[in-house]
């Protein structure tokens, strides 16, 4: 009796010491899905021309976001972020051309707002673009607002899903593209805000966009 006392003592301790790594490892797993896959209701729209209803530009259909790009604004999320790992998928339905994905994004909304755009023009995917007083320590020539990436594009042909993942934590921001770390910044003056994917000229789409939660109180 009193070895098994013993044992399920010792047992009993090594759940108690092992059950706050487990809530921590779930707690840095946790998963937002931004997009539902059904409908935009957790999403607000800009465009620059306000006249446009903005259903005729973001549209979903088949689990997918289609992005007409004509006018030029963004669909943003509701709720601000922090201290995460954002996955986006993208592709060109018929044309390579622009867009780009927003990280903290500061109000109120304009056109280009202050935040730190992660570029997807095609062959450009992974530049940073310094938005609107957003800077860092690799934005250098204060002359242009892009941190030029690190490596040869990544990207898919026109037609194909891309992977982007942009890890927000702090005050440092890191890209991949199909697994290709593009860019690194640090030091960013902005380190919260909401995300926005970008109406830019024309016709993108996007889905599975989801970030994992970085914090683990």
């Amino acid at each position: 009796m009193i070895k098994r006392a013993l044992r399920s003592s010792t047992i009993i301790a090594v759940i108690l010491v092992s059950l706050p790594a487990y809530i921590k490892s779930q707690q840095v797993t946790a998963e937002t899905k931004l997009f539902n896959g059904k409908d935009l209701n957790n999403w607000v729209f800009k465009l620059k021309d306000p006249s446009v209803d903005p259903t005729k530009v973001f549209t979903v259909s088949n689990g997918v976001i289609h992005i007409g790009g004509n006018p030029f604004g963004y669909m943003r999320t509701k709720e601000t972020y922090s201290d995460y790992k954002l996955h986006v998928e993208w592709r060109w339905p018929a044309e390579a051309t622009n867009s780009g994905v927003f990280v903290n994004v500061q109000k109120p909304d304009t056109i280009w707002p202050k935040c730190v755009e992660c570029q997807l023009q095609a062959g450009n995917a992974g530049d940073f673009v310094c938005m609107n007083g957003a800077d860092m320590t690799e934005h250098t020539d204060k002359t242009k607002p892009f941190v030029k990436k690190l490596a040869q594009s990544s990207e898919k042909p026109v037609g194909q899903w891309n992977i982007m993942e942009v890890t927000c934590s702090g005050n440092s921001i890191e890209v991949k593209v199909n697994g290709v770390l593009q860019n690194k910044a640090t030091n960013v003056n902005i380190s919260k805000g909401s995300i926005c994917l970008q109406s830019e000229g024309k016709d993108v789409e996007f889905r599975n966009v989801f970030l994992t939660s970085l914090k683990t109180k």
